[in-house]
């Protein structure tokens, strides 16, 4: 019999590992901290890319699946002033490149690709702890535990499973994240619709910006961006929407009434996302009988990679194991050779983008590499 193994984190590339697998004949089971697959919301719309996300869901075989539930026309991109004049504009054309999927509905795809069971759902993870000779001890929230022989943490940027490997502790970037959302957009936001475009829209200048994405079902979602202090950043109340809204609002002061309402009229209370990261070259020593993936193993600034590495993490991890079904500490190693090589390049990539749309050249900075990469 094959070795079981078991992973901490139902996001993407938990799910992705337990579905190669799974294909593979590998007893598996998912811990996540979830009540259910429906306790929270799922995140925005993904663009999931040719070079690594749609690779990793060829080998789960899931392909057909994921083509179901793309956003057709999604992929068009425009790059705005902080007057709302348009300096970069780019159709979709088609070419599923990048295609745009909502996150919700890929985890969906995922979860239904596993067997009954496979996901244990409400096993809040508190702590890991080693036994020696690759065995762990993972002690959930309610109070029940399991031994481990070979275990996967996929669970994100606070990992309790990273302590098994390595001692790095994610620092704030500086940088924030709010989240706000505009519904039944076509009726209600229609000149915020025109300004925004039927994929993604980008409006920055140095430290601050605005990003907002057409979603299925008449929506805009907005993603704020801002380079301020932790101080700063706790200093709002986000208890108090309409004053949050406010508050951020009256950052960008100056700014056309098109993109400050994506904020102000809001149908949502903004959420907070602070940007945390990991070393751009975080890496540990083999540690028998465990490894990372995902946030857990290389967390960085957003750059539009983070669900992509995820899910190649998890597909290439998952064919590595399956490589080695007598030998995971080789499967192992293998995988860890490949993914320290690529999450370091990465990262470099993450902190260059960042800096194109908030760095001391933004908007023009953020054109010019568009514009480079379309030819």
């Amino acid at each position: 019999m094959k070795n079981p193994v078991t992973i901490v984190g139902a996001g993407l590339g938990g799910l992705i590992l337990a579905r190669v697998l799974h294909l593979n004949g590998f007893p598996v089971t998912v811990y996540e901290g979830e009540l259910s697959p429906e306790s929270r919301t799922q995140g925005g719309q993904l663009d999931i890319h040719l070079h690594n996300g749609q690779i990793a869901l060829d080998i789960a075989k899931l392909t057909k699946e994921f083509r179901s539930i793309i956003h057709e026309g999604a992929e068009a991109t425009r790059i705005l002033g902080k007057d709302a004049n348009v300096l970069f504009e780019e159709a979709d054309g088609g070419s599923r490149n990048r295609p745009e999927v909502l996150r919700g509905d890929l985890r969906r795809i995922l979860r239904e690709s596993l067997p009954d069971g496979a996901i244990q759902w409400g096993k809040k993870l508190t702590s890991a702890t080693s036994l020696g000779d690759g065995r762990h001890t993972l002690l959930f929230a309610d109070g029940t535990s399991v031994v481990t022989s070979v275990l996967v943490g996929a669970d994100g940027a606070f990992s309790k499973v990273r302590a098994l490997v390595s001692t790095a502790i994610p620092t704030y970037t500086g940088t924030a994240f709010i989240d706000t959302f505009l519904h039944d957009v076509e009726t209600r936001h229609s000149e915020t619709v025109r300004q925004v475009g039927a994929g993604a829209m980008y409006a920055f200048a140095p430290g601050q910006g605005i990003v907002a994405h057409r979603e299925a079902g008449n929506i805009i979602h907005t993603y704020i961006q801002l380079v301020r202090p932790l101080e700063w950043v706790q200093s709002i109340d986000f208890n108090n929407p309409e004053g949050a809204k406010a508050r951020i609002a009256a950052e960008f002061a100056g700014w056309a009434d098109p993109l400050t309402t994506l904020i102000t009229n809001s149908d949502t209370a903004p959420v907070l996302r602070l940007i945390y990261s990991l070393p751009d070259n975080h890496r540990w020593d083999r540690v028998p009988g465990v490894t990372l993936i995902g946030d857990a193993a290389h967390l960085m600034p957003p750059s539009g990679e983070g669900a992509n590495l995820a899910m190649l993490d998890g597909a290439e991890l998952g064919e590595a194991i399956a490589k080695h079904p007598d030998d995971i500490e080789a499967g192992f190693a293998a995988y860890e050779a490949t993914m320290f090589s690529r999450s370091a390049s990465e990262a470099i990539d993450a902190h260059q983008l960042i800096d194109l749309c908030l760095g001391s050249t933004a908007p023009h900075g953020l054109v010019q590499f568009f514009k480079s990469a379309n030819g």
